[in-house]
């Protein structure tokens, strides 16, 4: 039974910083403060949408992903100013410092967000007044929605940002709860609740449940999160594998994944590289160089991560309208960049026709076999042993005398491909597209 008897069930909070990088720069210029705002991307390089809004903004209809003209369309006035990610970094640690006066089980979400378990560290609280348990022996909602006030209040008094907070047994609702009261509030799932809490919600607001996701469900009749609770095991798993089972976990409250260490590393599930062009790709020759460019810098940067060979390769896939798609294929494990790029086009022709106009690529891979593959007598014929040794000889000879010193012939009449060091000239931006559009700073690092 889900309850929070004392010494039984766990108390975990999610915090959401409330638009992390607008609030941050109103910190770092007051003179921002009250007025629409949007902090965008770079106009000159095409990475010019908008990553995060102030709440002026978002009134009037700004969203996260915009483009700036978009955004001063539906907001004439609004105030852009580009991002300072190091300062955002320096922010997001201080924020974790106050959370660290109160658990060193904190799990980050990307740069905004973190799950606090406290189930054990509820003696460093402040006293609080009234009843902490009910006649049941369960916590009331009243404590636990006084335990994510003290943190919002703290992170709100010393650093002048606002958070959101949910306070749940699980991670999965607590998530949840964090988008109930935005900006700057904070919501209770506990035992006694979540069915009239949660079970009502689009079953898109579960995590993991994008755009394709939710189509899906919403076709098999699973329109709420309570329908998807009580739907078939079986209707499910088959129609979405072990992915159906993880989703029938979290619809029904049954998520025990713990919340890890600060101090954790967090296991790398896939390494990637993505990038927005000058003018838009239009023919099939200039997709195939800059996805060569792409696999070069991930193949390089899998080698270097001692993750092993990768099983799976993904192209994301955005077009000049700002629409997009990801795909995604299983391979034999590689860590080669002709046979991840190779697996990449062969993605981008099996799934877009010409005429395109592309805007933005990105190539990922994942499903790292830890090093414990072993090659195949056919592999091994094949000289697979051999080219891995070379790409990884051109990985030395790029240290020694630059990325442009060797390149691969298909560049060869692409200057600008040629020098185009994915690897080493990436920034940090945010990366969390996942197939809904975000509605907060979905920036994750």
């Amino acid at each position: 039974m889900l309850a929070y008897c004392l010494g039984m069930s766990s108390i975990i909070l999610h915090s959401d910083l409330n638009n992390f990088y607008a609030s941050v720069e109103r910190r770092l210029n007051p003179e921002l403060v009250g007025v629409p705002l949007a902090v965008c991307g770079s106009r000159e390089e095409r990475h010019g949408i908008v990553l995060a809004k102030s709440e002026e903004a978002k009134r009037r209809g700004v969203k996260t992903g915009d483009t700036i003209w978009q955004a001063k369309r539906k907001c004439p006035g609004i105030i852009i100013v580009p991002p300072r990610f190091g300062e955002y970094m320096k922010y997001s640690r201080k924020v974790r410092a106050v959370y660290a006066r109160y658990t060193d089980l904190i799990e980050s979400y990307g740069i905004d967000e973190c799950w606090l378990d406290i189930t054990n560290t509820l003696a460093v609280f402040p006293r609080y007044a009234g009843d902490k348990t009910g006649e049941d022996g369960e916590y009331t909602d009243d404590y636990l929605r006084f335990l994510g006030d003290t943190i919002r209040f703290a992170v709100k008094d010393e650093l002048g940002l606002t958070v959101s907070v949910g306070v749940s047994f699980n991670k999965i609702f607590a998530k949840l709860g964090s988008d109930l009261k935005k900006p700057d509030g904070t919501s209770v799932i506990s035992p006694s609740n979540y069915k009239n809490v949660v079970y009502g919600l689009p079953v898109e607001d579960l995590l993991m449940v994008g755009d394709a996701t939710s189509a899906k469900l919403r076709a098999m009749g699973c329109n709420t999160i309570g329908d998807l609770a009580a739907a078939d095991d079986g209707r499910i798993i088959s129609a979405f594998g072990k992915f159906g089972a993880t989703l029938l976990t979290y619809a029904r409250g049954q998520d025990v994944t713990p919340v890890a260490h600060m101090d954790a590393e967090r296991e790398l599930k896939s390494i990637g590289n993505s990038q927005t062009y000058a003018a838009d790709l239009v023919y099939i020759e200039q997709v195939e160089r800059n996805i060569y460019v792409l696999a070069e810098s991930v193949a390089a940067r899998l080698r270097e991560s001692g993750r092993g060979l990768a099983d799976t390769v993904h192209l994301w896939v955005r077009y000049g309208d700002m629409t997009s798609f990801t795909v995604q294929k299983k391979v034999r494990h590689t860590v080669l960049c002709g046979e991840i790029a190779r697996t990449a086009i062969e993605l981008f022709k099996a799934n877009v026709r010409p005429p395109f106009a592309v805007r933005s690529l990105g190539v990922t891979v994942s499903g790292f076999d830890g090093g414990s593959s072993q090659l195949t007598l056919d592999e091994t014929c094949g000289n697979y042993s051999r080219r891995e040794k070379v790409e990884r000889t051109i990985d030395d000879i790029r240290k020694k005398h630059g990325y442009a010193s060797i390149q691969r012939g298909i560049l060869i009449d692409d200057v600008d491909g040629m020098h185009n060091d994915i690897k080493n000239s990436h920034l940090i931006k945010p990366a969390r597209f996942e197939d809904r559009e975000g509605d907060e700073d979905d920036g994750k690092v």
